[in-house]
């Protein structure tokens, strides 16, 4: 039975912090690199891809700002997106939230945390086949994934502290964990590999895994851009799951804002760093060819040698760990947003006994293990870069709308730059969305075509919703 009827606010500025950087940081950083290389072939515009999307995630993160002074309550970007445009608006995002952007995103981050597991136990491996049922075989790999989403979910039903505790204290080990392997890295420099990777750095061209490359044309060099982005943005994403937690946070109309700018920069800086030591330890065919991608894997293993896979398997462990938390403690809150304006189902907007959405926790996490499930959440998470993009424009546009349909609103902290930064991000983010349309359809349209799937199911939602409205009136007459 449902005791609490308000959430509690009980985190302060570096839990905030920790929840945004610690959200951020999963298993991206020591994989992607390797797509984008081969996207662009040189050290310079493998820097250079990491800085736009730093620039943009950071421009990004001081505009919320504005927004979450604004409306310091659960649900964050949902909210914001409903104020500023409609409630169909939040919708497709609410809806896309939990259908795939959260949920499978909890799920590829619980298949990385096995997969690098089975570094240290093989019995745990991918490749492996636990239970065969004929129309699906399940991998020992995706039955710890569950294992590790089913446990995170049942400590953060125990209330937001649980959460916190875990946060704080697996986001600090990485953070340390990889500016350790950052040091080791820039010390284990080889002059010759770093010369070689730097001399003509910014000659940008596709690389082959034979070392042949291929040039580009003017245009064409603008679409591989887009593409590499691709995996550095979904690395740099999930930093706004901070403001989904609002309710939660102690004095949010000044922690919020301040954890995004702090969460963020942190974030983005060792990103850059850490591609910075990959480019002194390992040639430019060495990263685009890493086994399976695993760029932070083949990198360790030049810094500490044979034991640098397990050192890298245990921080990727950790950080993907953390990573999940954050994920799983912020995201019930959207839903719990949208079932408060019924735009979802109704017992997901009730809180349980420690005042945190427990059926929402809970629904989460069934969706999650089907996507682990599926062994699909990596495609669709390709694909739905596009869309999140799309909604990051959408928001940072309603800071414009907004300013003009509530002037007098209480805004006490105002967007960092405005009018040029949020301008500067909302062409970025446009080009990239146009770039991905005409060089990577395959990464637009599905995660398009789950977005508008929604519209008919609010209006359908919206019909129920008028339903029970009758029915409440006739059972209060």
């Amino acid at each position: 039975m449902d005791t609490n009827t308000s959430f509690k606010p009980s985190l302060g500025l570096i839990d905030a912090t920790m929840l945004v950087a610690g959200s951020m940081i999963g298993s991206g950083i020591f994989i992607v690199s390797a797509d984008i290389t081969r996207n662009v072939g040189s050290a310079g515009w493998l820097l250079f891809v990491w800085l736009i999307t730093g620039f943009m995630t950071l421009t990004a993160a001081l505009s919320y700002g504005e927004l979450s002074a604004m409306f310091p309550r659960a649900g964050g970007q949902y909210v914001y997106l409903k104020e500023a445009y409609n409630p169909l608006v939040g919708f497709l995002y609410g809806w896309s939230f939990f259908t795939v952007i959260q949920t499978a995103t909890i799920a590829a981050v619980g298949v990385a945390f096995a997969k690098f597991t089975a570094y240290l136990i093989p019995q745990l491996s991918e490749n492996l086949v636990a239970i065969n049922l004929g129309f699906i075989t399940i991998s020992p790999a995706q039955l710890l994934s569950i294992l590790v989403i089913v446990l995170l979910t049942y400590i953060n039903t125990r209330g937001v502290n649980s959460g916190k505790i875990v946060q704080t204290i697996f986001t600090m080990a990485k953070l340390l964990s990889l500016l350790g392997l950052i040091v080791f890295g820039l010390f284990s420099l080889k002059a010759s590999v770093w010369n070689s990777n730097w001399h003509n750095a910014w000659n940008l061209h596709s690389l082959k895994a034979d070392g042949s490359i291929t040039s580009y044309t003017t245009i064409a060099a603008l679409g591989a851009i887009a593409a590499s982005m691709v995996g550095s943005i979904f690395s740099s994403d999930s930093w706004n799951n901070v403001t989904f937690i609002a309710g939660e946070i102690k004095n949010p109309k000044r922690n919020i804002g301040l954890s995004l700018a702090l969460g963020t920069l942190i974030v983005t800086v060792i990103y850059i760093l850490t591609n910075i030591m990959y480019t002194g330890v390992l040639s430019l065919h060495d990263i685009a060819t890493a086994d399976k991608d695993r760029v932070g894997v083949t990198a360790s293993q030049q810094i500490f040698g044979s034991s640098g896979t397990v050192i890298i398997a245990l921080l990727i462990m950790v950080s993907t760990f953390g990573c999940n938390n954050g994920l799983i403690m912020s995201g019930a809150r959207v839903y719990y947003s949208m079932a408060k304006d019924r735009l979802f189902f109704t017992k997901v907007g009730t809180l349980n006994k420690n005042s945190v959405p427990g059926f929402g926790l809970w629904l989460q996490c069934a969706f999650a293990c089907l996507w682990s499930l599926s062994g699909k959440y990596g495609d669709l998470l390709d694909m739905i870069s596009f869309v999140v993009v799309v909604f990051y424009v959408l928001t940072i546009i309603g800071i414009f709308i907004l300013r003009k349909k509530m002037p007098n609103a209480e805004r006490p902290y105002k967007a960092f730059g405005y009018p040029v930064l949020p301008v500067i991000y909302i062409v970025m983010g446009l080009a990239f969305c146009v770039l991905l349309i005409i060089y990577k359809p395959t990464y637009t349209w599905p995660g398009l075509i789950i977005t508008l799937v929604g519209i008919p199911v609010y209006y359908l939602i919206g019909g129920t919703k008028q339903l029970v409205e009758t029915e409440e009136i006739l059972t209060e007459v």
